[in-house]
């Protein structure tokens, strides 16, 4: 009965988590804009299920993320869909975040809780940041190229330019916001 209890309630958790992504992506709450590109949140519910209910749930959150990324690039095209409707780039990373996120904050979290939630906010953030702008370099840099109108040479540069600028400010506000969230949803739990 308690299994069954708690199988009900990550298929809650996922539902709901996945339901604040769609919202946040809809809305464009999800996204803050940035003179070079578009930082996110949306993988805050990722990182959020996968410290409270594993890495399953994590991951699963994040599946709907990236499907969800796809969707949303289908629908309304910008400048670099073309690399986002691909799996590789817009869903195996955010898979990734629930992985990276759990195991992170589980080899911290024994010793000081507070901070192995933020460790898991931010590894899981800069997962998202380095796993989406990696596969785009690795499997697009010709058409990035391309598409922001750059030279092909300094690509690794300009992609390494709005993962610091997009990935660092994307962990700090994932930890500010992660912290405070998990932990209070401990203690009522």
């Amino acid at each position: 009965m308690v299994q069954k209890k708690s199988k009900v309630r990550k298929m809650a958790v996922v539902g709901m988590l996945s339901a604040i992504c769609v919202i946040l992506g809809l809305t464009g709450y999800g996204f803050i804009p940035l003179p070079m590109a578009k930082a996110t949140i949306m993988h805050i519910p990722v990182i959020i299920g996968a410290i409270l209910e594993g890495p399953i749930v994590g991951m699963l959150i994040g599946l709907i993320f990236g499907l969800f990324s796809i969707f949303q690039n289908m629908a309304t095209p910008n400048v670099l869909s073309f690399a986002f409707i691909n799996p590789l780039v817009s869903v195996v990373p955010r898979i990734m975040i629930g992985l990276t996120a759990y195991y992170s904050y589980k080899l911290i979290s024994a010793k000081r809780e507070s901070l192995g939630i933020g460790v898991g906010a931010a590894i899981g953030s800069l997962t998202n940041t380095i796993g989406v702008l990696g596969m785009i370099y690795i499997l697009y840099a010709a058409d990035f190229a391309v598409a922001r109108g750059i030279n092909p040479d300094t690509v690794f540069k300009v992609i390494s330019g709005i993962a610091v600028m997009n990935g660092v400010p994307e962990a700090i506000i994932s930890t500010a916001i992660t912290v405070p969230v998990v932990l209070a949803v401990k203690r009522v739990k």
